[in-house]
C-alpha cells in the first residue's frame, strides 16, 4: 500500500512547479477562507479591474495612452458607482419596502385563492392542509421580517463600510489599471523561471475566463436595462426591483431564470389577474429570456466555457455556499480553473524498473504450481 502510495506521489507530484502550485492554491483558499472579510476590498479592486482591463486594452488599441485609458476607466467606474448610490440602491430600497409592506395582503389573496381548492378537488387537498401551509408560510415570512428589522437597526455599520468600499475600490482599481505589468513581473520573481504549466494556464485562464467574466457583466447590464423598459411600458409595479432580480438571475445558469420567474409572474398576478395585461406580461418575460438564450448568449460567449451541466451545477452549490454571492458569480470561471489545472498538471513519466515494480505490487503473487514426483 505505502508502494503504491509512494509511487502515486512521485507521479503527480514529482515535478517541481506541481509542489509548488499546489503549495500556492492551498495558501490563496486558506488566506481567503480566513482573511476573507478583511481582504474583501483589495479582493473587489482585482475582480473589477480584470472587468475593466478591457477598456483599458480597446482604449490602447485606438491610440490612447496608458494613463489616458487608465483615467478614462477609472472615471467610468465612479460614474456608475455614483450612478448606482445616487439612483439604483434608494430606489430599490423603496421598492423592496413597499414590497414588503403589501406581502400579507398578498398572502391573504392568496389564501382566498388556495381555499377554494379544497371545493374543486376534495379528493387531493383538505382546507385544514391550506391552512397550516398559510401558518407555516406566515411563520416564515414573520422570522424574515425580524430579520430586515434587526438589519435596518444595524445599518450604520453597513453604510460605514459602503463608505469605506466606494472610497478604497476606485482607488486600488486605478492603481491595479496602471501597475499591472509591474506587479505581474513582481509576482513572476517568485516563480521558478521555467513554468510552462503555470503559463498554461495563465493564458487559458486570460482567455477563457476574461471573456466570461466580461460577458457576464454585459448580459447583466443588457438583460436588467430591457426587463426594466419593458416592465415599465406594460406598467408593472416594483418594476426596476424586479428588473434588477431578473439582470442578477442570468449569473446562475440553469437555475437564475426558472426561479426569478415565479416573484415576476405573481406580482403581476397581484396587480391584474389573470387579465390581458398579465399575459402580456408573460409574453414579454418569455421573449426576453429567449432572446438571452438564443442570441445574446451566443453572441457574447463565442469561445464558450467546455463544462458539462453537472459541473456547472455543483460549481454554484459549493462556491456559492463558500462565499456567497461572489462565490455564485465567479463559479463557472472558478471550475474552468480547476479544469485548466487538471488538463495542465504535469505527470511524472515513472521509469520503467519502477513501472514494474509498480505493477507486480499491484498484483496478487502467483503460486507456482508443485510438480508431482515421477513414479
Amino acid at each position: 500500500m505505502l508502494h503504491i502510495l509512494r509511487n502515486w506521489v512521485d507521479r503527480y507530484f514529482g515535478a517541481e512547479e506541481a509542489v509548488l502550485l499546489a503549495l500556492i492554491l492551498i495558501v490563496s483558499f486558506v488566506i481567503i477562507l480566513t482573511m476573507g472579510s478583511i481582504l474583501a476590498p483589495a479582493i473587489a479592486s482585482v475582480i473589477i479591474a480584470f472587468l475593466m482591463q478591457g477598456v483599458v486594452a480597446r482604449l490602447k488599441a485606438w491610440k490612447a495612452p496608458h494613463w489616458m485609458a487608465v483615467t478614462a476607466a477609472t472615471s467610468l467606474l465612479i460614474a456608475a458607482l455614483v450612478l448606482s448610490v445616487v439612483y439604483l440602491v434608494p430606489v430599490v430600497w423603496q421598492q423592496s419596502a413597499r414590497l414588503a409592506g403589501e406581502v400579507p395582503g398578498m398572502l391573504m389573496e392568496w389564501q382566498r385563492l388556495l381555499l377554494l381548492l379544497p371545493e374543486k378537488y376534495p379528493q387531493l387537498i383538505t382546507e385544514t392542509q391550506i391552512q397550516e401551509m398559510m401558518d407555516l408560510a406566515g411563520r416564515e415570512l414573520g422570522g424574515l421580517g425580524q430579520n430586515l428589522l434587526s438589519v435596518s437597526v444595524s445599518s450604520l455599520p453597513l453604510v460605514i463600510g459602503l463608505l469605506i468600499y466606494l472610497i478604497l475600490v476606485p482607488i486600488l482599481v486605478f492603481f491595479f489599471l496602471k501597475d499591472s505589468d509591474a506587479i505581474l513581473h513582481w509576482l513572476a520573481g517568485f516563480l521558478p523561471r521555467q513554468r510552462p504549466m503555470m503559463s498554461q494556464i495563465w493564458h487559458e485562464m486570460n482567455d477563457q475566463v476574461a471573456n466570461y467574466v466580461r460577458g457576464k457583466a454585459i448580459e447583466i447590464l443588457v438583460v436588467g436595462a430591457v426587463s426594466y423598459v419593458a416592465f415599465l411600458l406594460l406598467g408593472l409595479n416594483y418594476a426596476l426591483l424586479l428588473a434588477l432580480a431578473v439582470g442578477l438571475s442570468v449569473v446562475i445558469p440553469y437555475i437564475g431564470a426558472a426561479v426569478v420567474t415565479l416573484p415576476v409572474l405573481m406580482i403581476g398576478f397581484f396587480q391584474w389577474g389573470l387579465g390581458n395585461e398579465f399575459y402580456w406580461l408573460f409574453v414579454t418575460y418569455c421573449v426576453i429570456q429567449a432572446l438571452d438564450g438564443n442570441v445574446l448568449v451566443p453572441l457574447l460567449f463565442s469561445e464558450a466555457v467546455n463544462l458539462h451541466p453537472v459541473a456547472i451545477i455543483l460549481a454554484v452549490l459549493v462556491f456559492g455556499g463558500l462565499w456567497g454571492f461572489w462565490g455564485v458569480f465567479f463559479a463557472i470561471p472558478l471550475a474552468t480553473l480547476i479544469k485548466a489545472i487538471l488538463n495542465a498538471w504535469p505527470l511524472a513519466e515513472l521509469s520503467p524498473p519502477a513501472e514494474e515494480a509498480a505493477v507486480r505490487a499491484s498484483k496478487p503473487a502467483a503460486t507456482k504450481p508443485v510438480k508431482e514426483p515421477s513414479a
